[in-house]
């Protein structure tokens, strides 16, 4: 089993997020300025993958109006990782979080492409095992 820091681990999602991982809905407010833009779903999944713990989900707001969700991840410890928070702009209000059912496998019901691109860059970077049955990738 291998080990990391927190900040190896984000530095493997920060390289590997570009217009490719974002999900598509996002890809008109991505940037290389905010690369995290649009990553907070296959991000927290990937997470969920190599540390465990639960994903969190909550709505995000705009001036009052609900303009989309969120994802980040809780470990087992109860510690919040967040690795994508620094997407919203100071008036994009994140509400409170709830824990949400991961989907089965770990493998997203959409943006599969967009996952599968991101998983295996990170894992890469990370030096983890990626099987053909979790990834088409390989």
């Amino acid at each position: 089993m291998s080990s990391w820091t927190l900040a190896a681990i984000e530095q493997a999602f920060f390289e590997a997020w570009s217009a490719d991982t974002c999900m598509p809905e996002e890809l008109p407010a991505w940037s290389v300025r905010n690369p995290a833009r649009g990553q907070c779903g296959p991000t927290s999944l990937v997470l969920c993958e190599i540390l465990g713990g639960d994903l969190v989900r909550a709505d995000v707001h705009h001036t009052g109006v609900r303009i989309g969700g969120h994802y980040w991840n809780r470990l087992p410890t109860g510690l919040d990782i967040d690795l994508t928070r620094c997407q919203f702009d100071a008036d994009e209000v994140v509400g409170v979080g709830w824990v949400v059912a991961p989907p089965e496998g770990m493998r997203p019901g959409r943006c599969v492409e967009q996952w599968e691109l991101l998983r295996y860059r990170v894992f890469t970077a990370l030096g983890l095992p990626l099987t053909p049955s979790t990834s088409a990738l390989t």
